[in-house]
């Protein structure tokens, strides 16, 4: 299998950090896959207006705080259409909240991960009245870093020191997973050990193998 870790030095951790989104629950990004092949909307069209768009974008502003779904809703329909396809953002959004189903697999390994001693913590990117606040998860983390409270997203570096310091960690301490690489390389770059998430198992036997302790039972 093509190998999805980047681990750096010292090989001793003490915490692991998730996205929540595709890694800890059902991804995103399928679901846009979803609506963009249901409604014929051409593929990865509204991952790239996101990427074109970039910090001062409507998705960006809205993953900092800064817009409200229902403010967010028409500017990023008016910014679709700008780059050529119209689409409806409010259904875009509902698909989203319908497909963040939690993965049980990774809420086990959690909990193993917390009772061998290690910190926990949550790093997503979210909106406010996004599905983050509607789900009882915060608990089984030591620290839950949301970017619609904190203000800045991910890749922004800003964010990834922000859980080191909630964590009261060094960088080179910690294990990160996330879905998107372009969220793993500012992790990397600050020492930390990451696991690109495609399939959530194939990722927790990378984990087991960079923590060097089980995180699952025989189904894995």
């Amino acid at each position: 299998m093509t190998k999805k870790v980047s681990q750096a030095e010292p090989s001793v951790y003490r915490a692991v950090i998730f996205d929540i989104g595709g890694v800890v629950v059902g991804s995103p990004l399928h679901a846009i896959s979803r609506y963009e092949r249901e409604e014929g909307v051409p593929e990865g069209f509204v991952n790239r207006v996101v990427l074109e768009s970039g910090p001062e974008g409507t998705w960006a502003r809205l993953e900092r705080g800064e817009l409200s779904l229902e403010e967010f809703f028409p500017l990023f329909d008016d910014e679709c259409r700008a780059a050529g396809q119209g689409i409806s953002a409010r259904e875009l959004m509902s698909r989203i909240a319908g497909a963040s189903e939690p993965r049980p697999i990774m809420f086990e390994a959690i909990r193993r991960i917390r009772a061998y001693g290690l910190k926990t913590a949550a790093l997503t990117n979210n909106w406010v009245g996004g599905w983050d606040g509607r789900r009882p998860i915060h608990s089984f983390f030591d620290v839950f870093i949301e970017s619609s409270i904190a203000g800045m997203r991910k890749p922004d570096p800003r964010i990834y020191r922000l859980a080191c310091e909630e964590l009261s960690i060094e960088p080179h301490e910690a294990v990160f997973l996330d879905d998107i690489g372009r969220n793993l390389k500012p992790a990397r770059e600050l020492g930390m050990t990451t696991i690109k998430v495609a399939d959530p198992a194939e990722a927790l036997r990378d984990l087991e193998t960079v923590l060097g302790f089980p995180l699952a039972g025989p189904q894995f």
